[in-house]
């Protein structure tokens, strides 16, 4: 990996990373097309990058870090889940899930389905009609829905984002919830990954990362931007239109 494919991964990183569309799924059919070779550093690199995204929440939002010990409690909570099933299945994460362009593109496709039904079908329902309370159940509850993210091309953004809604909390609640979330679990997986790879990136391989986390930082916090004044007049139809469409493209990549 080079560093203008450093960058290019930066980029896609920080612009999906909050959006329902799975920022992990973009990243590794980016990696390929760019060619990039599966090396255990380029796994690394794919979950490692998104610490830059997480900073960018970190600094947006960091009276809630810092200030608020109530809300931290509730994040915490909602945390133990993804935690617990991610340290379960992490090598079937790390040596078969990330490698399979299937699982991505039905994640992809299916994921994009929930998003549209969940919109226009039964379960549809105003922003206006939400609540803004998340309770610590909720908070557990929603950390269960992340959980199912550990699957490339879910989405962490979209699982959480679609049961918070599903138990009436309001879009700006959960999007936020969902921002602040992802600190403690990309920081934790991280980490934990970076700790079972050893540490061994040449000196070359970490000005590569460093570049990359930070064109991901910068790029984050306008994704973050725009996502929260999407959510204002918009719900997330578009989403998933886009992700069928991405899910069916890649899947022809595939197979034909």
């Amino acid at each position: 990996m080079d560093i203008i494919q450093s960058i290019i991964l930066g980029i896609v990183e920080g612009l999906t990373e909050f959006l329902p569309i799975s920022s992990t799924a973009h990243l590794i059919i980016t990696g390929q097309i760019l060619g990039i070779a599966q090396t255990d550093f380029a796994k690394s690199f794919e979950i490692a990058i998104q610490l830059g995204a997480i900073l960018a929440v970190v600094v947006l939002y960091w009276r809630k870090f810092f200030l608020d010990f109530e809300t931290l409690k509730k994040i915490a909570t909602a945390f133990i889940p993804t935690a617990i099933i991610g340290f379960i299945f992490y090598k079937i994460i790390k040596t078969f899930l990330m490698e399979s362009n299937l699982v991505i593109a039905l994640a992809l496709f299916l994921g994009g389905l929930v998003l549209i039904f969940f919109e226009y079908g039964k379960t549809k329902r105003s922003a206006e009609n939400g609540s803004d309370v998340i309770t610590y159940k909720k908070a557990f509850l929603i950390g269960l829905c992340q959980s199912l993210a550990v699957i490339p091309g879910v989405s962490r953004s979209a699982a959480t984002i679609i049961g918070g809604l599903s138990m009436k909390l309001s879009r700006q609640a959960i999007v936020e919830f969902s921002f602040l979330l992802a600190a403690p679990t990309m920081l934790v997986a991280t980490g934990y990954d970076l700790m079972k790879s050893g540490l061994s990136f040449s000196g070359q391989e970490v000005i590569v990362f460093l570049i990359g986390f930070a064109v991901s930082f910068l790029t984050a916090i306008a994704g973050i931007k725009f996502f929260l004044k999407f959510i204002v007049n918009n719900n997330f139809f578009y989403f998933g239109v886009y992700r069928v469409i991405l899910g069916l493209a890649v899947l022809g990549w595939i197979y034909f």
